[in-house]
């Protein structure tokens, strides 16, 4: 008895104690195994979290929001600065022709604002680059430095390299980062809106493109061409600070080595491929109405007061032209809009340019070619996010612009060499930019065409 007691009792016995140790694990695995089930959607949905929180994840996309409006607001002032002071050419073209560099020919002073375009575009790849790697704050320093200086090396030119040097080549320099430091910033933040935050991105190009002609020829004829020069080089340096303190990238830096098949992996891709090569074409044809518009209207009869304002209509046109279709491509799709509205520019300068000879005829086609071309500015970069991963933006964009650089550089001069074979009349430069802008509008069609997989009723 005494023994059976002891054995009872006992806590030293490991066969005993094992099996109470089994009997209480067993029931804990089925207590286990009873709460699993009820939690296991939980769980699943605890394992499943890094993936949904991946910033990269199209549900984190704030599409609105404190930072996404700062950064808005901040990228508004970036294409004010850049595209705005791009889309102003006209006003330089013709100011040069009849003051500083009057002895010389039209298709030689537009290799200015060719050298502009060129440049700014040209080094895209290795801007998009740091963007990728460092974010935007670098760019916009840099970009400002070389942009108001070039601005303020352009006050004091008189000879015809100074202006090829300090107007041609370094301003533009700053002109790329600025630019591509807000296409790429804002897209981080926006996804679904993204075609209506690129127009109001883009629209400030268009305001930008308003306020620097009339200011250039208002203030002119009262403190001189250099003057005129330092005080838009000052209000850039004011823009480009709130620039700097507002525009930021949602997503951080993925830092990647500096290695060719970085800039080589686009070409690789048919879709990017198409969209670059549409927009070589429309690119080419795009600036030289901007370009002549002034001399155009001029050698027609119009008063050079009256001829002045074509550029602010123009650009005021194209404030409406980048916001519309921006607001609409989010509805109709980005790559249906930008086939639209290529196709509208290149009619427009057909229909319209090539005609004209009264003053409202040139007002009229002004008008509506701003709103016309204005939505490029904006539904270009659209149409690289929309076919690529959002680290890849700041590159491909960059890709696309330097290789469409060529055409910017080669379209205005053409134009001129033109003019000056026609004996100084624009109708054939008239119908060289008009069929290059539907010949980029057919190729909008197969690009669409391609990206859809050739579906006809699809919004892309």
């Amino acid at each position: 008895m005494s023994k059976s007691i002891k054995s009872a009792l006992s806590l030293d016995d490991p066969v005993e104690h094992k099996g109470d140790l089994d009997v209480e694990e067993s029931s804990r695995e089925e207590r286990d195994l009873e709460q699993g089930s009820k939690d296991e959607k939980q769980d699943d949905q605890c394992v499943a979290a890094p993936e949904t929180i991946s910033p990269w994840h199209p549900s984190q996309f704030p599409d609105g929001g404190k930072d996404a409006l700062l950064c808005l607001l901040g990228t508004f002032c970036c294409l004010f600065c850049s595209f705005g002071w791009l889309n102003c050419i006209g006003v330089f073209q013709t100011y040069y022709q009849t003051h500083q560099l009057s002895e010389y020919s039209p298709d030689t002073v537009a290799w200015i604002s060719s050298c502009e375009i060129f440049v700014m575009f040209i080094p895209g790849p290795i801007v998009g680059f740091v963007f990728d790697n460092h974010g935007p704050k670098w760019l916009l320093v840099f970009g400002t430095f070389f942009h108001v200086f070039g601005i303020m090396m352009t006050s004091l030119c008189t000879e015809y390299y100074q202006f090829v040097l300090a107007q041609g080549i370094v301003s533009p320099l700053g002109l790329n980062c600025i630019f591509t430091a807000a296409t790429s910033s804002v897209t981080t933040w926006f996804l679904k809106k993204r075609g209506a935050a690129f127009g109001i991105m883009a629209a400030g190009s268009g305001l930008g493109g308003v306020i620097f002609p009339v200011m250039t020829n208002q203030l002119m004829p009262r403190v001189g061409f250099g003057w005129t020069m330092r005080i838009c080089g000052f209000l850039i340096l004011f823009l480009l600070g709130v620039a700097f303190l507002t525009v930021k990238s949602r997503l951080p830096p993925k830092p990647r080595k500096l290695e060719l098949a970085v800039f080589q992996e686009p070409f690789k891709d048919i879709k990017w491929v198409m969209v670059t090569l549409s927009s070589f074409l429309f690119f080419m044809g795009l600036f030289v109405p901007m370009n002549f518009i002034e001399l155009q209207a001029g050698a027609a009869g119009m008063s050079h007061h009256l001829a002045s304002y074509l550029i602010p209509i123009l650009n005021a046109a194209s404030i409406f032209g980048r916001i519309i279709p921006g607001i609409l491509a989010d509805t109709v799709g980005r790559f249906n809009m930008q086939m639209i509205m290529a196709f509208f520019a290149g009619i427009i300068v057909l229909a319209l340019a090539l005609p004209a000879s009264s003053n409202a005829a040139f007002i009229i086609f002004a008008a509506l070619y701003g709103f016309a071309s204005g939505a490029y500015v904006s539904l270009a970069p659209a149409q690289i996010a929309y076919i690529s991963k959002v680290e890849q933006i700041g590159v491909r964009t960059g890709v696309m612009f330097s290789c469409i650089a060529f055409a910017g550089l080669a379209g205005s001069p053409i134009a001129g060499a033109i003019v000056k074979e026609d004996n100084g009349g624009f109708h054939h430069m008239t119908v060289f930019a008009g069929v290059l802008l539907l010949a980029g509008a057919a190729m909008f069609v197969v690009t669409r065409g391609v990206v859809s997989s050739w579906k006809l009723f699809v919004r892309i």
